[in-house]
């Protein structure tokens, strides 16, 4: 074994031990690191020839890298839609490096099984079926891969031919209605060779992110019996605007198609009783995708795939190899059969610890308090002179813009101006045309206290 390699092995207690008492230091910290920061550009070192072992690495981080990190893991940062890491969460994924399992096949470890637990236990929070079956994928965008590769493989079923063996020549062209897909769809369609263009917008209804029923239906009789996938939204990322998913499921009694909800943080609606209804007919979707590093707050990075048509999902993903010694015919598959990747981390590992510590309730109240914080958010914006708020705080995300002249050179300055304060981190979005901030409400330990900080340099920074 290399010396240091041997040192390290050797003394393995107290420099994990120092490991810890740097990420305590860290989190304890988050409310005095900026939630973000510009990054400052550095110049590139060389590879070291010789490394020094893991104290002199730590070291070398904290000295080179560790004050450029935003506080992403905090209660200000608003950007995007991240949540933080629960002490389970965390702790899950600590074991998940630790025992460093590959959940590929069950013929060496229980892995893959408590993947199975976690992946029950989620259908239980989200209130699905059992004909749903899941897997843990990195995130929201490859869960909606997944998805669509599934409904391209259902398209290729309706028509008589299989696209896993035949490829997309058999298919002919494919058409994707939605009213307003996420960016990930987008990148979906041309990553399966469906072409971005394949995706076509439906009308939404007035001054609203969901799609117009009737209008839907006039797309689908278009198609004059031809099977298309439809997109559905639950929880767009402007307004948290919900499509009615009752009413596009029952156009199925009309018309063939594929539904695919990207529920990728709406989902979890189902945790707050006056929004549970949103998303009431979540089951009746063929495919659904659902992000997990969002409002589980489990660490980057994971996210959970459903689907009904398990068959078709082996179908596209199965990998034959000898050496793997795991049946693609196997009544309950291994997970090489059923995601893009063969080899892949345990991150199944954070959401089981996370759920078993604190249940429904504890998420619940996570959900149910980011609600509450964003809607205080949005009155104290409607109070603040120079701000205007573009659409109603449905959810977690408040969408508001400067009072006046709202172009893209002055909200972008904002939001860097914002972002300097180090108070709090969002986003710049353009809704109905209009540029705008986006703030998104999905961190454990977001408080009041912290909406009263995030609201005062809101204010501040208005030019």
């Amino acid at each position: 074994m290399h010396p240091t390699l041997a040192a390290d092995l050797a003394n393995l207690d107290p420099l994990l031990e120092q490991v810890r008492r740097h990420a305590v230091a860290a989190l304890h910290g988050l409310d005095d690191r900026a939630a973000a920061q510009a990054p400052v550009a550095r110049s590139a070192s060389a590879l070291p020839q010789h490394g020094a072992g893991l104290a002199a690495a730590l070291a070398r981080f904290e000295a080179d890298w560790q004050a450029g990190f935003s506080g992403s893991a905090g209660p200000r940062y608003l950007g995007f839609v991240t949540g933080g890491a629960t002490p389970a969460g965390l702790a899950g994924d600590w074991l998940t490096g630790s025992y460093d399992q590959n959940p590929t096949a069950g013929i060496d470890s229980a892995a893959p099984d408590l993947e199975r637990e976690a992946v029950r236990w989620l259908r239980e929070l989200f209130g699905l079926g059992d004909d749903h079956r899941g897997v843990f994928v990195t995130g929201a965008t490859m869960s909606n891969v997944v998805g669509l590769a599934i409904a391209r493989e259902w398209l290729g079923e309706q028509r008589g031919v299989r696209i896993s063996d035949d490829g997309l020549a058999a298919l002919g062209p494919v058409t994707v209605l939605s009213g307003a897909a996420h960016s990930s769809i987008y990148k979906a369609a041309s990553l399966l060779g469906l072409g971005r263009s394949a995706v076509r917008t439906v009308a939404l209804l007035p001054g609203r992110e969901a799609v117009d029923i009737a209008a839907l239906d006039a797309a689908l009789a278009a198609q004059r019996g031809t099977p298309v996938i439809v997109v559905a939204n639950a929880g767009t990322v402007n307004t948290v605007d919900f499509d009615d998913l009752a009413a596009i499921a029952a156009l199925k009694a009309r018309h063939p198609f594929w539904l695919h909800v990207d529920a990728a943080f709406g989902a979890f609606a189902a945790l707050s009783p006056p929004h549970a209804g949103l998303v009431a007919a979540l089951d009746a979707a063929d495919s659904i995708c659902i992000d997990l590093h969002k409002w589980l707050n489990v660490p980057y990075d994971s996210a959970v795939q459903f689907s009904r048509r398990r068959d078709l999902q082996q179908r596209v993903f199965q990998n034959a190899a000898a050496y793997l010694n795991v049946p693609a015919a196997a009544a309950e598959p291994d997970f090489v059969h059923l995601t893009p990747e063969n080899s892949r981390r345990l991150r199944a590992l954070a959401t089981w610890f996370s759920l078993a510590a604190y249940g429904r309730d504890g998420h619940a109240e996570i959900v149910q308090r980011n609600i509450r914080l964003a809607a205080s958010l949005g009155a104290r914006i409607d109070a603040t002179p120079g701000l205007r708020r573009l659409a109603p705080v449905r959810m977690n995300v408040v969408c508001f813009t400067l009072a006046e002249a709202p172009s893209e050179a002055r909200v972008q300055a904002y939001v860097r101006t914002v972002r300097d304060s180090g108070d709090v981190f969002v986003t710049p979005t353009v809704l109905d045309g209009i540029w705008a901030v986006r703030a998104a409400f999905s961190n454990w330990r977001t408080t009041d206290a912290d909406v009263e900080r995030v609201a005062a340099a809101l204010a501040r920074a208005v030019p």
